[in-house]
């Protein structure tokens, strides 16, 4: 059996964010959640990408990402990352519980 990982209400909240007037997850969040490498959620994603309409999952822009890592020193590997993480809004999330083949519900 594998080990899960529970996550308290705190740690959840401590991983929204406010961009685009939105509270947001960002992929790689949501990932570690769900126990799933960020990858394969984006994966996930693209093959369902008809249930992810914009206003529920958007990528950051550089200037986005750049906040984000200026605020979070968790983030710092995405300082020179080429790819800008996507961020979904609390529908997105749910959607994303959805179609995301986790053992983790």
């Amino acid at each position: 059996m594998e080990d899960k990982i529970i996550i308290s209400q705190k740690e959840i909240e401590n991983r929204i964010f406010i961009f685009r007037d939105s509270q947001v997850m960002l992929d790689r969040d949501l990932a570690e959640m769900y126990q799933v490498e960020t990858k394969v959620l984006n994966q996930a994603v693209k093959r369902n990408i008809e249930r992810f309409p914009k206003q529920f999952r958007f990528q950051l822009t550089n200037n986005e990402k750049m906040q984000l890592v200026t605020n979070c020193d968790r983030f710092e590997s995405l300082k020179y990352s080429s790819v800008n993480p996507y961020a979904f809004t609390e529908q997105g999330g749910a959607i994303l519980s959805a179609v995301l083949r986790s053992e983790v519900v």
